[in-house]
């Protein structure tokens, strides 16, 4: 593997791109070349002491690093600029750390400096008067000056952190690079890279005359569409609640919101209307274009209240009826590197039938949960069937979703005797941090149900994804719908980083297809749930029909590794393409199968068997050239698409449809 698989899920709240020649907007900065000579300047630190360039005349290089306190990039390097300090500081180089933002304090400065253990200066750079002399843009980025003070190097620290991902190792160390050039005499090979990270939130010139103002029209968008993740203990990494602090980020916002990154949604308009619908109508970003061109005013009515209820901790309405820790200890991530999905099973002791109305998955720790998902594993079930279905899925968190009751009459069943299985994506922060998630759940009195809520899916388990195809097509097809009672209630689309797009359709028994959901560009970074506005009807026959598309190449920045053929697997450098969604049957339906659903389990238990007796190579499926030459007879009957490879999920339809077979299947 050449790459991790994790970029912070704070990065991916700041929606940040991978190179300024990709922002939308750059800022309004004068960039002086290389060569420039930089006059002395004086900056005071956080604990009110002044440094002058002045005062490091002895140094050979002087290395300006433009940071943020609240940027997750600029937080990440911190910890890199310090290794260079340490390393560097023997031979001549001074790192000054400059914090140009507005809107970082100096209180804010020295919380950075203690929780990031640094030793080197950090220097407030008010009005940012620095920044603007030597045409610094976005936090981190890097200003090397030679031993006369000339600009020789400006750009980022190096390649590791990128869109989504972070690579399992620097592939080119550019500032140190660039140091070491200098210290031995010689130019410096690159002398200007693409600094990747947040714009500086400069002071602005409000334009007072501006028929748009923060209290008139931006205060209000941020309400209904930011401040539910923006706000203080949420996951995004900054407020954006009162207009000092929105005003700093006045620039990045404008930026993220040209470039269609926030609020994070991804769903076509085109097709569906749906209760949480984040995105911007074109008047909402005009006003925000128009608001930051106009310097930011703040306008001179009072600033309205937000009228909108936020939950925090609990939000299903309720303290849950019963709660878990997920781990009896807290759970260590740590401060860098890979870290795998983790699993965990608990035993709730359910010795009946539970039902539920509502449920919830609490991360102990935001910052570095990146999703939880949920299962429930009837007796005799040790893994959920995810290759040919939902298998027993419960609920997931996913960053920025609210957790809320199911529709009135509704409710999902945990089977007697289930254990849970939780799987959870940790995603470092630069920091070691812990975390202790929980789980709850609110009961339903089973005689006010009306209708059952099943998760399924459209899922495609054979997935052989060529090395360097940019437009890999998968297909899905679901079960086919039994009654004509069934109502669609919503979406989750699942893929991991090579995941392009994916569509939902809704095919009718008369063979007539209807888009019901597309999205043209599939993010992992947002594992959004799309809820109906109102459910859709699903007569019998009807199924649902999904499309995905996986870039292998180059081309996609979040990849792995290009030259890899990708299959079916659990972490995110495999790939899943699952089409969860939501139905809800009729409760006198739903039991008439029960007994359907026994023989499933029994099939699907009987199926993991088979294939992991025959799966030589372990990777999950039981090839032709697997199964011995008398044993070849058998399996082009069971293969009934002839592709010579059988899978855990078509073995669960034939052992369901046909029990008797399990007896002949050895």
């Amino acid at each position: 593997m050449t790459r991790q698989i994790i970029l912070l899920l704070v990065v991916a709240v700041l929606g940040l791109s991978i190179s300024s020649q990709l922002f939308a907007r750059d800022s309004k900065v004068h960039v002086p070349p290389i060569g420039t000579s930089v006059a002395d300047f004086s900056l005071k630190d956080f604990r009110g002491k002044s440094h002058a360039l002045a005062d490091y005349q002895d140094k050979k290089i002087v290395v300006l690093a433009f940071l943020g306190t609240e940027c997750p990039l600029a937080r990440l390097y911190s910890i890199r600029l310090q290794e260079i300090h340490e390393q560097y500081a023997d031979k001549g180089v001074a790192v000054l750390g400059v914090f140009a933002n507005q809107h970082d304090s100096l209180t804010e400065i020295g919380a950075h400096a203690r929780v990031h253990k640094l030793t080197f200066p950090l220097m407030k750079d008010v009005a940012n008067r620095t920044a603007d002399t030597v045409g610094a843009q976005r936090t981190p980025e890097m200003v090397v000056l030679d031993q006369q003070r000339k600009i020789q190097y400006r750009g980022r620290v190096d390649d590791q952190y990128q869109v989504g991902v972070v690579r399992d190792q620097v592939t080119r160390n550019d500032l140190i690079t660039a140091i070491d050039e200098l210290l031995a005499g010689k130019p410096v090979s690159l002398a200007k890279t693409d600094p990747i990270g947040c714009h500086i939130g400069r002071i602005l010139s409000p334009d007072t005359t501006s028929s748009v103002t923060f209290a008139k029209d931006i205060a209000p968008i941020l309400h209904n569409r930011c401040v539910e993740c923006h706000r203080d203990g949420e996951l995004a990494p900054f407020a954006l609640t009162d207009y000092d602090e929105v005003v700093g980020w006045a620039e990045m916002i404008a930026e993220v919101v040209e470039d269609q990154r926030m609020p994070p949604w991804h769903a076509n308009p085109k097709h569906g209307r749906f209760s949480n619908d984040r995105h911007l109508s074109d008047e909402e970003k005009n006003l925000i274009f128009d608001w930051v061109d106009a310097g930011a005013p703040k306008g001179d009515t009072a600033i309205p209240k937000n009228p909108n209820q936020y939950f925090s901790g609990w939000t299903i309405g309720q303290e849950p009826d019963w709660t878990i820790n997920i781990t009896e200890e807290p759970v260590t991530v740590q401060a860098e590197g890979e870290v795998r999905y983790r699993y965990f099973r608990v035993d709730p002791k359910f010795k009946e039938d539970v039902w539920f109305k509502a449920a919830q998955l609490k991360p102990g720790n935001q910052k570095v949960v990146h999703h939880i998902l949920v299962f429930a594993l009837p007796p005799g079930e040790k893994s959920p069937r995810t290759g040919g279905g939902a298998g027993g899925f419960l609920v997931g968190y996913v960053p920025g979703q609210v957790a809320l009751p199911f529709p009135k009459g509704m409710a999902k069943k945990i089977p007697a005797g289930s254990q849970l299985l939780f799987q959870i994506h940790y995603t470092p922060i630069g920091m070691e941090q812990e975390d202790l998630s929980q789980f709850g759940l609110v009961f339903a009195n089973e005689e006010e149900i009306t209708h059952e809520i099943r998760t399924t899916s459209a899922a495609q388990g054979r997935l052989n994804i060529p090395p360097h195809d940019r437009n890999h097509k998968v297909e899905a097809i679901s079960r086919a719908v039994e009654d004509d009672d069934v109502l669609l209630l919503g979406f989750m689309p699942h893929m991991h980083l090579r995941g392009k797009s994916f569509k939902y359709e809704h095919v009718l028994a008369s063979g007539e297809e209807n888009t019901l959901l597309d999205i043209p560009a599939y993010d992992f970074n947002w594992q959004t749930s799309y809820r109906l506005a109102k459910p859709i009807s699903m007569p019998k026959g009807s199924k649902i029909h999904a499309t995905a598309h996986f870039d292998n190449s180059k081309w996609n920045l979040n990849n792995p590794d290009p030259s890899k053929l990708v299959r079916w697997g659990d972490q995110t450098w495999e790939e899943m393409m699952i089409g969860y969604f939501d139905i809800a049957i009729p409760r006198d339906k739903t039991t008439a199968k029960t007994k359907t659903a026994t023989k499933d389990n029994e099939g699907a238990q009987y199926a993991s068997k088979i294939i992991k007796k025959y799966d030589t190579d372990g990777d999950g499926i039981v090839k032709r050239t697997e199964v011995s030459e008398k044993g070849q007879k058998i399996f082009d009957q069971l293969d009934r698409n002839k592709d010579k490879i059988i899978t855990k999920s078509e073995l669960t339809t034939i052992f369901s449809q046909f029990p008797a077979l399990m007896k002949l299947v050895r």
